[in-house]
């Protein structure tokens, strides 16, 4: 931090020094956070999640959208909520009508949208990539999907905390200076997110060890499939065609005792991940 210019130094310091119940949380829309209370009741079914995403209208037809993408639905149609329901299960239907319902207009900075935009692409992308990687390496593929999907919630927290401190002080900081804060501190923002939204257990250890997963005190599994699956989310973004082959020889990918043959597998599936961003973005 010692390279930052004095007015980075200072809101680096107030981020650091900032207290968890003084870090301004989004609130989750509502409909997510009914979604949650019914994924994590026994008693619920599947007939009151489709109940509950056909009261917002704009939900309902992105779920369904999503659900007939190839991520989800490769080889049929389906025409109802209802059957989406039936066919793919309350799990999968629940992390679908997440991925719908939260997305960056929860959060408030102006001045940084583009990059909070970039920020949530990127974990849309590492929440599918989480799925594909679990499903190969043989892991949870269940919590995959939700654990890539915030990994880096703390990231726009941060931006939005750097916008508010410089309204109040009317001071400005390059964007370099900002992805300096923004690296350093998003893991513990992060860890407060998941942690007032109650988020499952799995999910906030995962938040905390994506990228340290080597010190993970549980679930270590997981914060490997969602470092794998976020660093090839970064080369799937990059746009450049050899960056998902560079990307499967990083270190985390044996850590996962994947071979060859299953590095190819999960190569493969590169149409499938782009297939459930792009119904998300439509």
């Amino acid at each position: 931090m010692s390279d930052l210019s004095p007015k980075a130094q200072a809101i680096a310091k107030y981020i650091d020094n900032l207290s968890d119940n003084k870090i301004e949380v989004p609130m989750l829309p509502d409909v997510a956070n009914q979604v949650l209370a019914l994924s994590n009741d026994p008693d619920s079914d599947a007939a009151q999640l489709a109940k509950l995403i056909q009261s917002d209208q704009a939900l309902a037809g992105h779920v369904m959208r999503i659900a007939n993408s190839a991520a989800y639905t490769p080889n049929a149609s389906m025409v109802s909520l209802q059957q989406a329901v039936a066919r793919l299960g309350l799990s999968l239907i629940t992390e679908i009508a997440l991925a719908a319902s939260l997305n960056t207009k929860i959060f408030k900075a102006p001045t940084y949208e583009n990059r909070i935009n970039e920020i949530w692409d990127h974990a849309l992308c590492t929440a599918f990539w989480g799925k594909e990687v679990a499903r190969v390496a043989k892991k949870n593929v269940e919590a995959a999907f939700l654990c890539g999907l915030l990994h880096s919630i703390g990231k726009p927290v941060i931006l939005q905390t750097i916008f508010d401190y410089s309204e109040w002080h009317d001071v400005s900081i390059s964007l370099d200076e900002v992805g300096v804060i923004e690296s350093a501190y998003h893991v513990k923002y992060g860890e407060v997110v998941v942690r007032k939204w109650k988020m499952p257990a799995i999910v906030q250890e995962s938040v905390h060890y994506y990228a340290d997963y080597q010190n993970a005190q549980s679930n270590r599994d997981q914060a490997m499939v969602t470092n794998g699956a976020a660093k090839l989310a970064q080369a799937m973004l990059s746009g450049e065609e050899a960056a998902i082959d560079t990307a499967l020889q990083d270190t985390v990918f044996a850590d996962l005792n994947l071979y060859e043959d299953e590095l190819e597998l999960l190569k493969e599936r590169h149409d499938i991940v782009k297939s459930g961003l792009e119904a998300i973005r439509s």
